[in-house]
């Protein structure tokens, strides 16, 4: 049987853990998911004192999923130069639902991702110049940065035609 004073306990720690995230998100954006997986860390596993945690924190609007979504597509479209392909996986694979994934990903805009795209693009050229498969390997890098084959290959032969 659990006394008095092992639930009181308990108590603190949750509201003391509940402070404790209430703080780290007013400091930056976090995602439900890593917000259930602190919570429950520090909670030694318990998910349903954890899912309430999380419940609160979306209640008072510390954690939202659309608004940490489209935080995450403005920085690594803008910041990492990444694509919506590899956007869109990389939130997935945060735990993200893919409603709330198709609502941020047009906040990209399309006029810096491509610049972007053509300077990832020029910087890779520079060091691939005399590389008889350039074209292969260029395309290649900008896939792996999630943009589509078609923005790729229309940079790419740019590229290549102008040099």
């Amino acid at each position: 049987m659990i006394s008095d004073k092992g639930e009181k306990t308990g108590e603190i720690s949750v509201q003391k853990l509940t402070d404790r995230l209430r703080r780290l998100c007013s400091r930056r954006e976090y995602c439900s998911a890593d917000i259930l997986k602190k919570a429950s860390s520090a909670l030694d596993g318990d998910m349903q004192a954890a899912r309430g945690i999380l419940e609160t924190l979306e209640k008072e609007s510390y954690v939202d999923d659309l608004r940490f979504s489209q935080a995450f597509v403005r920085d690594k479209s803008s910041l990492q130069g990444w694509g919506p392909a590899k956007i869109r996986y990389m939130l997935a694979a945060k735990g993200v639902a893919s409603e709330v994934i198709d609502a941020a990903i047009p906040s990209i805009d399309r006029d810096k991702a491509d610049l972007k795209l053509q300077k990832l693009l020029e910087n890779k050229y520079r060091s691939l110049k005399d590389d008889p498969q350039c074209r292969l390997k260029l395309l290649r890098f900008g896939l792996g940065r999630g943009y589509s084959y078609d923005q790729v290959s229309m940079q790419t032969e740019e590229l290549l035609k102008n040099n």
